[in-house]
C-alpha cells in the first residue's frame, strides 16, 4: 500500500509511501527476496533517518502476536512486531517478568533491541542484553537463527536493521517481582559532587531529571524493591503527590509513586500503558559516557546550561550496566546516560547538540544510534572496538545492501 509516513515525532518524513504489512513469516520472506531496497518501520520511535528509505518500509505490525514461554520458564520468545507494554500482562500473569524496561512501554521490542534502548540501574544492562535469540530474514530471503552459541549473536542483536527483518526473538525472563517508586524533589547539587555514585545505586533503578535552570537536580526517581527509609534523600525532599518529569504534564500518565507496591511492568517504565505521554512534539537527543566519568560529563553539561535551558523540555540521567553487544553504547563500559527531550525545533535544537557533543568528546561520549546528534557517522566507527566485525557480518547477511540506506551508507562505508 501507499501512504506518506511520519516517525512518532514527526520530525522525519520518510522517503517512501511504499508500505508493506505482511501477515506470515512466508509472506515477509516473499517481500524481502523480491525487494530491491527495504528497511523495517517499528514504532517509529527514532529521531533520525535510521529507518529511512526510498524503496519500502516493511511494518511487522500484521504479523499473529506471539508470547511463547520456554518450558524451564527461562525464556520467552516473541514476535517482532510486539511492544514491551503488552509483552507484560502475559509474562506477568505466568509469575515472569524481563530484567527493565524503557521509559515508554509503547516501544516494539525488536526495535527497542536493534538500537540499544535502555532502562536504568547499575546492574541493568539495556534491553538487547536480554536477547538470547533471534530470527532474522537476511536478504535472500532465507530465515535464519542465532542463539548465544553462534558468536555472530553479539554482533546481530544491536543490527540497526542492516543484517535484515528480525521476525522473533528470544529474551531472558526471571521470575517476577514488585517495585515502590519514590519521587523526590531538589536534590542539592553538594549531593550531587560528593555522593553521586551512592545516588544512581540506591534503588533498582534510578534517574535524575533536571532541567539545567538551576543548581539542582529537580527529581529523582527512584525504584525499589524494598521500603525507602523515611526522611530526606541526600537533601532532596519527598514529593507531595505524583510527578511527571516534564513541568505541566499531567502526572496521571505516569507510573504510580508515593512508595505503593505494585508489579514490575507498572513501575519500570515511567509511563502508562494505557496514556499516550506526550503528542510528540518534541526531539530527543542521548550520549552514554563511561560512568567514571559520570560527575565530569554533568559538570560539562553545566557548563552550558544557559544554551542548554532555552531549548529543553528535561534531561534524564540513569546508568546502564557494561555488555558485549558489539554496537551498543555500553559496550565494554558501565554507563552514565545522559538524555535531553528537546523542544521540537530542530533548526534551534541542533547548534546545541553540536555544543554538547563537542563538550562531551573529552568523555568518549557515544550517542544513542535511534536519536538526534551530529557527529559524522563515519566517525563513530572508532568508537566501537567490533566495529570491523560487525561490517563484515552486514556484509555476509545483505551482500548487495538492499536494507542498505544512506544512513547506514555513511556509517558503514
Amino acid at each position: 500500500m501507499h501512504e506518506r509516513l511520519t516517525n512518532w515525532a514527526g520530525n522525519i518524513v520518510f522517503s517512501t509511501e511504499q508500505v508493506h504489512r505482511p501477515k506470515t513469516i512466508a509472506e515477509v520472506q516473499e517481500t524481502v527476496a523480491a525487494a530491491d531496497s527495504l528497511r523495517v518501520l517499528g514504532s517509529g520511535h527514532s529521531f533520525n533517518r535510521l529507518a529511512d528509505t526510498d524503496g519500502a518500509l516493511l511494518s511487522l505490525a500484521g504479523l499473529p502476536r506471539t508470547v511463547e514461554i520456554g518450558s524451564d520458564r527461562t525464556s520467552v520468545r516473541v514476535d517482532g512486531g510486539l511492544r514491551y507494554g503488552d509483552l507484560a500482562a502475559p509474562l506477568a500473569a505466568a509469575g515472569l517478568a524481563v530484567h527493565n524496561m524503557a521509559s515508554l512501554p509503547h516501544i516494539s521490542v525488536a526495535g527497542a533491541v536493534t538500537t540499544a534502548t535502555h532502562g536504568s540501574g547499575v546492574r541493568n544492562g539495556n534491553l538487547a542484553t536480554a536477547v538470547a535469540g533471534l530470527e532474522i530474514v537476511r536478504a535472500d530471503g532465507e530465515l535464519v537463527t542465532l542463539t548465544r552459541a553462534d558468536t555472530d549473536l553479539a554482533g546481530a542483536v544491536v543490527g540497526l536493521g542492516a543484517l535484515g527483518v528480525v521476525t522473533a526473538l528470544t529474551l531472558d525472563v526471571q521470575p517476577a517481582f514488585e517495585l515502590r517508586q519514590y519521587v523526590y524533589e531538589n536534590l542539592p547539587a553538594a549531593a550531587v559532587r560528593d555522593a553521586l555514585a551512592e545516588i544512581l545505586a540506591d534503588g533498582y533503578s534510578v534517574s535524575l531529571f533536571t532541567r539545567w535552570t538551576g543548581a539542582t537536580i529537580d527529581q529523582v526517581w527512584l525504584k525499589r524493591r524494598d521500603e525507602m527509609p523515611a526522611g530526606d534523600f541526600h537533601g532532596a525532599t519527598l514529593a507531595g503527590g505524583p510527578r511527571h518529569p516534564v513541568p505541566g504534564m499531567p502526572a496521571e500518565n505516569c507510573t504510580e509513586q508515593g512508595g505503593v507496591p505494585g508489579p514490575w511492568h507498572a513501575r519500570l517504565p515511567h509511563f502508562r500503558m494505557e496514556f499516550t505521554p506526550s503528542s510528540g512534539e518534541e526531539l530527543q537527543s542521548e550520549w552514554h559516557v563511561p560512568r567514571e566519568h559520570a560527575l565530569a560529563a554533568i559538570e560539562a553539561v553545566g557548563a552550558l546550561r544557559e544554551r542548554v535551558a532555552v531549548v529543553l523540555q528535561v534531561c534524564e540521567m540513569r546508568t546502564i550496566a557494561a555488555d558485549e553487544l558489539w554496537l551498543s553504547p555500553n559496550h565494554q563500559r558501565d554507563s552514565l546516560a545522559l538524555h535531553f527531550t528537546w523542544i521540537a525545533d530542530t533548526e534551534a535544537v541542533l547548534p546545541v547538540v553540536a555544543d554538547l557533543e563537542q563538550a562531551l568528546a573529552p568523555f568518549a561520549a557515544r550517542p544513542h544510534w535511534g536519536k538526534v546528534f551530529t557527529t559524522p557517522l563515519g566517525d563513530l566507527r572508532s568508537a566501537y572496538p567490533r566495529f570491523a566485525d560487525f561490517a563484515e557480518l552486514a556484509g555476509r547477511f545483505d551482500p548487495d545492501g538492499k536494507f542498505r540506506n544512506p544512513w547506514l551508507d555513511a556509517l558503514l562505508g
